[in-house]
């Protein structure tokens, strides 16, 4: 199994987190973005839009980062707690899967990439969005349950961790959302699990 990925990737951190949360042996391939090599012929054939993260076992080619988790969750998690097979709850775990695609995407992530990677995005726009979803969604939904879906983790709270919590590093303030930094505690406190790494320590790192 290979794993293609950048660890500035909020949607590569994704498939490395469950990953290591699951003890999945696997390669990880390293892809330098800076100098395009995810729009090279070669990766193209296993990405054809040129994104970050692939995964490859077997035949098997993956190229969405949910796609990624649901196939590990499937595939190695024997007791299936992190994609329950009951229909209504592997229901739940999708709401969240299309948020973390959807509104994380314009929200927290659009803020990270229009921050720090010149993305032509509204910053203050997705600030706004940031905001509504932690008010209207994310707190008011944690101030009564410890994880998105069911009484234990799911892929849903690792899809939808990394931009979140990375989002006060691009200057948006969680203070105000005091059970949406319980839950990220929460993730961070399992075992295997790897925090996202923040943009300074990954520059820094290749400085």
């Amino acid at each position: 199994m290979k794993l293609y990925t950048h660890p500035l990737s909020g949607h590569a951190h994704r498939a490395t987190a469950m990953l290591s949360l699951l003890n999945v042996d696997h390669e990880v391939v390293l892809m330098d973005l800076q100098s395009g090599a995810h729009k090279q012929p070669d990766y193209l054939k296993i990405s054809p839009l040129g994104q970050v993260p692939a995964l490859v076992d077997g035949d098997l080619v993956l190229r969405d980062s949910t796609s990624i988790l649901t196939y590990l969750a499937m595939e190695h998690d024997a007791e299936r707690t992190w994609l329950p097979a009951d229909a209504a709850v592997a229901a739940q775990v999708q709401e969240w899967l299309t948020t973390s695609v959807k509104e994380v995407f314009e929200g927290p992530c659009g803020a990270r990439i229009s921050k720090f990677f010149g993305a032509p995005i509204d910053y203050d726009g997705a600030v706004e969005k940031t905001h509504t979803l932690m008010n209207t969604l994310f707190e008011p939904h944690l101030a009564q349950n410890d994880w998105l879906v069911g009484t234990t983790p799911t892929i849903a709270d690792v899809a939808n961790y990394g931009y979140i919590s990375a989002v006060e590093e691009a200057g948006v303030s969680l203070v105000d959302y005091p059970n949406v930094r319980a839950w990220l505690a929460r993730i961070e406190a399992l075992d295997g699990f790897p925090k996202i790494q923040s943009v300074a320590e990954i520059m820094g790192s290749a400085a």
